[in-house]
Formats: structure tokens, C-alpha cells, sequence
């Protein structure tokens, strides 16, 4: 039971453990800044969507030099910093009074994240053998996901208070989060920092691997799946179904137990850049699949037929996020040089902004305005860019093949493509 649950003894468990300890903050936070803002500060709604807008913006861009920080400076001492770095942003959230300040906090805050989110997987990358990497990283995602719906609870607590030392104390708890996180992560060994660019190297050698960049974009469009299910199921369900509305906190709760307590079993299955384009592949397919059943929901006969529909579609977008995790994890660690994985990770990184920035105006545009056609065509989306990413990895294979050999103590020849 334990090894279900608990990474083995070593860099991995402390690694989760120090996820778990900055998650456990995020999820509070989440679940009551924008009330902090709206009720406390007096901001409106569209002034929070405008800010968090450009500081995603800014945040996705940042994650390349930050995580070529953690390759030049080493990964743990870079990861400390931005996870102090982090808990100064929230703390500097208590402070904003109007736009221009919260826009500067928070788009420091998201830099801060988006580059620590690079230096903990350049750390793991440095740390963990190559053929534990993806389980080590499922344990990551599991622990994350546990604390953020702990997390969301204590939140809940202050939603109930609705006061704004209730709101104080939760930006508090997530700041010292943070800070415990990177108390965490100064356990871990250091990890050797890269050698010195060569001179004239044209800016981050993650900008001109092609390949890469390509797998990075599907990878992004996969992560639709976010505003899927936290934007446009709500919506969906409450506008074009009969269920009853508290479902959709029951419908996210249960994806968050199934991440807890199935994603590192689902990562076991994957071995090597094969396995994980197959894994990729069927996500895709497991996606068309979940999209068909949500569409079917506008359909049901009562009430109770539309929520059993739904939760068949939530089982099977659970099913395919955790699938997809598992392969995009190995192809991202597999597909990037030793040397660089702080800016490579930074820039795979990137796909979860850009899919929470792009991905709520195409979304509800597409399924809350066609409807049932609109789900299907969100379906077959995503089961074209898991069948693309299988050439796309053969092309990033064929440019690794021809480039010079670079012998490091840190990674494993990944296993060709057939």
C-alpha cells in the first residue's frame, strides 16, 4: 500500500514531499483569490481575468530562461530561490490595492511559478535515473493533487468566513507553503550546473530544436483538457444539461481522487519514447471517447441519466489525462539533452498557460456555441494530436541520431521509434 502512495526513500520522496508542501497553499489560494480581490480589494471580474491573462502571458515565456538559470546555476539552488521567490509574490498580493500592482504581482508570480515548475524537473532530471524519471514524476502529480484538494478545503473555510482575515490567513498559509518547500528541497543533493554556453551560441538551444518546439505544441493542445474540465463542464451542465448543479463539485472531486490514487500505477506502464507514444495515442483516442459521452449529456431523458452520462465522460477524461501525463513526462525527459533540461522542461512547461490562456474563449466558443457538434469536434482535436505525436518524436529521433554524440552520467539513449 505504501509504494502506491509514498515514493521510495531518496530524492523522490522529497521532491513530492516539497510538491505536496507549495500545493497545499496553491489550492487554498486558488479556490479564494479572486473573492480576496472581488470582496477585500475591490476589484472587478474583468480586471482579474486581465491580469491573470498577462501574467500567464508573461509567466509561459519566462519558464525558458528560468529553467536556463537552473541549468547554468545549478537546478537546486535555482528551485530555492523561486520557491522563496513565490512566497514574496503572495505575500506581495496582500499589499495591491488597484490594477497596475496587481498586474506587476501577478505577473511575478506566475514567472516565479512557471520557472520553478522547470528548475523541479531539471532537479528530478539530475537526480532520478532515466528509467524511474516518469514514475518519480507520477508520484510528484499525485502528491500535487492531494494537496491541492486539501488545500481547497481549508480554502473552503474561508469562503464560509467571507472576511478578510480569513482571506489574509490563506495568502499567509501560502506563502509560508512556499517557504517550507524550499526548506524541503535543500535536503536534496546538489546537482551539477551545466558548462558554460559556447561563445556565439545564438540564445537558448530549446528555441532552435524544432522538433521539439513541434511536441511542445501538441502537448499544449492535449492540455485543452484543463478549461475542459474546470470552464466548460460547469457550464455545460448548468446551461445545457438536467443535472443537478452540485455534481460538478462532485465530478472535480472524483478526478481529483482518481490523479491521487492512479496516476503513478497508470505512469508503470510506460518504458521508453515507445511506450510513450503509445500512451499519447491512446489519450487522444480515450479523449474523443470522454467528448462523445459529454455531448450525449445534453440528451438524457431526466436528470439522473444526464449525471450518470457525466460521470462516465469525467472516468474516461480522468483515464486520458493520466495517460497522457505518463507519456508526455517520459517524451519531454527522453527527447531533451542532459545538459539542458532546465530549458528544455521550461519550455515543454509552457503548454499548461498557454492552454489555460487560449483555451476558455476557443472552448466555449466551440462546445457552449455549436453544442453536441462543438464536443465532437473538440474530440477529434485531440485525437489528431495524439496520433501526430508519433512522427513528431520520429523527426526529434532522426535529428538527435545525426547530431554529436554528448556523453553525460545523468541520461540513457532513448530506445528508437520502429
Amino acid at each position: 500500500m505504501t509504494s502506491r502512495f509514498v515514493p521510495p526513500p531518496g530524492p523522490s520522496r522529497a521532491l513530492a514531499a516539497a510538491q505536496l508542501a507549495g500545493s497545499l497553499g496553491d489550492g487554498a489560494f486558488l479556490v479564494c483569490s479572486a473573492l480576496f480581490f472581488i470582496r477585500v480589494v475591490g476589484m472587478s471580474p474583468g480586471q482579474i481575468g486581465l491580469g491573470l491573462t498577462a501574467a500567464w502571458a508573461i509567466g509561459s515565456i519566462a519558464g525558458v530562461p528560468l529553467g536556463s538559470l537552473a541549468d547554468r546555476r545549478g537546478p537546486r539552488g535555482t528551485a530555492i530561490l523561486l520557491a522563496l521567490g513565490t512566497a514574496a509574490a503572495v505575500g506581495a498580493f496582500l499589499t495591491v490595492r488597484s490594477l497596475v500592482p496587481f498586474i506587476l504581482v501577478a505577473c511575478l508570480y506566475a514567472s516565479f511559478q512557471s520557472g520553478l515548475g522547470a528548475a523541479r524537473q531539471a532537479l528530478l532530471a539530475g537526480l532520478v535515473a532515466p528509467a524511474d524519471r516518469t514514475e518519480a514524476r507520477a508520484f510528484m502529480q499525485s502528491t500535487a493533487n492531494a494537496g491541492l484538494a486539501i488545500g481547497a478545503a481549508l480554502g473552503g473555510l474561508a469562503l464560509q468566513a467571507d472576511t478578510a482575515p480569513a482571506y489574509l490567513a490563506v495568502f499567509a498559509v501560502d506563502a509560508v507553503s512556499f517557504v517550507l518547500a524550499a526548506l524541503l528541497l535543500t535536503r536534496l543533493p546538489a546537482v551539477p550546473a551545466a558548462p558554460p554556453v559556447t561563445a556565439g551560441e545564438p540564445g537558448p538551444a530549446v528555441l532552435r530544436d524544432r522538433p521539439y518546439a513541434l511536441i511542445s505544441l501538441i502537448n499544449a493542445v492535449m492540455l485543452l483538457y484543463m478549461p475542459m474540465l474546470s470552464l466548460v463542464m460547469p457550464l455545460w451542465i448548468v446551461e445545457r444539461t438536467d443535472a443537478p448543479r452540485w455534481i460538478v463539485s462532485a465530478l472535480l472531486v472524483i478526478n481529483t481522487i482518481c490523479v491521487v490514487l492512479f496516476q503513478v500505477r497508470v505512469a508503470r506502464g510506460v518504458t521508453g519514447l515507445l511506450g510513450a507514444v503509445r500512451f499519447v495515442r491512446l489519450s487522444g483516442l480515450i479523449m474523443l471517447a470522454s467528448c462523445a459521452v459529454f455531448a450525449l449529456s445534453g440528451y438524457g431523458p431526466s436528470a439522473w441519466t444526464a449525471a450518470f452520462a457525466l460521470l462516465v465522460a469525467v472516468l474516461l477524461q480522468v483515464t486520458a489525462e493520466m495517460v497522457l501525463a505518463s507519456g508526455a513526462w517520459e517524451i519531454s525527459f527522453g527527447l531533451a539533452p542532459a545538459q539542458r533540461q532546465g530549458q528544455y522542461q521550461g519550455f515543454f512547461g509552457m503548454g499548461v498557460p498557454l492552454a489555460r490562456m487560449l483555451g476558455p474563449a476557443l472552448l466555449t466558443t466551440v462546445v457552449l456555441g455549436w453544442g453536441a457538434p462543438g464536443w465532437l469536434a473538440l474530440g477529434g482535436v485531440f485525437l489528431a494530436a495524439g496520433a501526430a505525436m508519433a512522427p513528431a518524436v520520429r523527426w526529434a529521433e532522426r535529428t538527435r541520431a545525426t547530431a554529436p554524440p554528448r556523453p553525460s552520467p545523468r541520461t540513457e539513449p532513448a530506445p528508437a521509434l520502429p
